[in-house]
């Protein structure tokens, strides 16, 4: 589901009452805040919603009936099921933003760090875990194709270069390259300016179409340049940034040792958070999964609020948070969709610098 609200399921939505639906938005608020199932007086006493304890009662059975909420054994009171947050995501959920104050803290912090991917990346998940007191997840900016930004060639010897090849995004690599015959760090240096004046900007494939004169040793490293462009073109592996899993495991969904397991066996292993991080590009804005959405099984009693962010077609990323169904929806879709805004204006900078 996107922040729109559109679901596969929205045709077969119950034709809720304005009471039923005030009543669900109000389990679902109480139940997210205190991990307790929600009766009828507590309703009752603490929300204006003109009408007795048991005609309240009677809207959480026929809630139960519909599928919306349920009941633990030892309780009277409901807690939503997927199905109550999926319809309180979609339906009642009001299009929050960020507080400024908590807007302008966020984008002070990244400002300090400005211009450093691996610092960006790191102070991301932080600041996700910590403003959606939930787990984070990060996935760095990638360009679909590498693109030259710079390169310089640097003597070691006689018959030896040192290519050091500077990618947009931030990306450096470094490779020795042995020579067909001497150069001088004088001729190194001309074929590094002449480089930097044809290719800036360029893609690997773009560089060899150029089909330009070259000496033997223009040739030659540029030869080196498009082997360590296609190297980077075909790497593959995502690593994902991740904080705030201590803070989970203190909520009281995780009390039991085999839940605690499977949750680090999601975030540890990535067989399951880095497929949906990356499947984030297929909705627009901001997507909430909430027990999987029938394509995760093992995300069952989970939800996570998935964006993309980066420029299309240059380098893009993805981030999220992970926790129990009984999320803080408001706070989390705000604080990744501000996020993921912020960390686009920076991408934008960092490819157009």
């Amino acid at each position: 589901m996107d922040e729109s609200g559109t679901l596969e399921q929205d045709a077969a939505w119950d034709a809720l009452t304005q009471r039923q639906r005030d009543i669900l938005a109000v389990v679902v608020h109480q139940h997210t805040r205190t991990a307790s199932p929600v009766g009828s007086t507590t309703i009752a006493e603490s929300y204006p919603l003109g009408v007795s304890p048991a005609t309240i009662r009677n809207e959480l059975a026929r809630l139960e009936e519909l599928g919306y909420l349920t009941h633990p054994h030892t309780s009277a009171g409901r807690v939503p099921t997927e199905k109550g947050y999926r319809y309180f995501v979609a339906q009642l959920m009001r299009d929050a933003e960020l507080p400024l104050a908590e807007q302008r803290k966020i984008r002070h912090q990244f400002y300090q760090v400005r211009m450093n991917l691996e610092q960006w990346m790191r102070l991301t998940a932080a600041v996700l875990a910590h403003t959606a007191r939930a787990t984070s997840l990060v996935t760095a900016p990638q360009a679909p194709q590498a693109r030259l930004k710079y390169v310089k060639l640097i003597s070691v010897s006689d018959m030896v270069a040192l290519v050091v090849l500077v990618l947009y995004g931030s990306t450096v690599r470094q490779e020795m390259l042995f020579l067909e015959s001497p150069a001088t760090q004088e001729e190194l240096e001309r074929v590094s300016n002449r480089f930097n004046d044809l290719f800036a900007g360029l893609a690997a494939d773009e560089i060899e179409a150029t089909q330009l004169a070259l000496s033997p040793l223009e040739r030659q490293a540029q030869a080196g340049i498009l082997d360590m462009m296609w190297v980077e073109d075909h790497q593959h592996s995502v690593y994902v940034y991740r904080d705030g899993l201590t803070e989970m495991l203190q909520q009281p969904e995780f009390s039991e040792a085999e839940r605690v397991r499977h949750l680090v066996q999601v975030l540890e292993e990535g067989t399951l958070a880095e497929p949906m991080l990356l499947s984030s590009g297929q909705g627009s804005g901001v997507q909430v999964i909430i027990g999987g959405e029938g394509s995760w099984e093992e995300m069952e009693g989970y939800s996570i609020v998935l964006s993309q962010y980066g420029v299309r077609g240059r380098a893009f990323g993805a981030l999220g948070v992970l926790g129990p169904l009984r999320m803080r929806y408001p706070q989390a879709v705000s604080t990744v969709r501000y996020v993921s805004r912020l960390l686009t204006e920076l991408v934008k900078e960092l490819y157009s610098g």
